[in-house]
């Protein structure tokens, strides 16, 4: 399924647990050091608003005149979950990419919102980064530097996989019941 911009609520309370989604439009990496800033009221330096944030610390370069993405795979995101659905509710983000997926308090942010989480496959750094056709912008890389600046990604058919929706559902709830109960039938 193609997830073009705009973001808006509607397409994405539209999205299911266990969907592949191909994503095209603007989207925008933060990691640990933004989410706390943000989440310590600093003010952003773009408008969030129906944004997408990956989870991502790229390995970005200058050549010649304009910016080149090397790699951009995702980053564990629970790391995250103190800071994510305060930062959605505040911000109206409407989704979050990442890997390993998030908790409870995330997953209520979604469903009070309108927003989903979406996996990226790990160790595909080199491949996602081919799905970014440019670098529009980057924001507090002086503050944080590199990899924990904001970057503002123009993607073209990004893949991923929704595994947090805003309907409640958590694949990453739904594995870890299921693993649970079958190791208890094997104990």
């Amino acid at each position: 399924m193609l997830l073009e911009a705009p973001f808006t609520e509607a397409k994405i309370r539209a999205l299911k647990v266990g969907e592949m989604v191909e994503i095209t439009g603007l989207i925008y990496t933060g990691r640990d050091a933004v989410h706390k800033y943000l989440y310590d009221g600093g003010k952003p330096p773009i408008d969030l608003t129906d944004s997408i944030i990956y989870h991502c610390g790229p390995v970005v370069v200058r050549e010649k005149d304009r910016w080149v993405v090397k790699a951009a795979g995702p980053t564990t995101s629970a790391r995250e979950e103190p800071y994510q659905g305060p930062l959605m509710e505040r911000f109206k983000i409407r989704g979050v990419i990442g890997k390993g997926g998030m908790g409870p308090k995330t997953l209520a942010a979604c469903a009070k919102v309108g927003a989903v989480y979406l996996h990226a496959i790990g160790g595909a750094a080199q491949v996602l980064a081919e799905r970014v056709t440019a670098v529009e912008g980057v924001h507090l890389f002086e503050e944080f530097g590199s990899p924990e600046a904001i970057w503002e990604f123009r993607v073209e058919r990004f893949p991923v996989v929704v595994t947090m929706d805003s309907h409640g559902r958590s694949l990453h709830d739904e594995v870890l019941r299921a693993s649970q109960a079958a190791l208890a039938r094997l104990g």
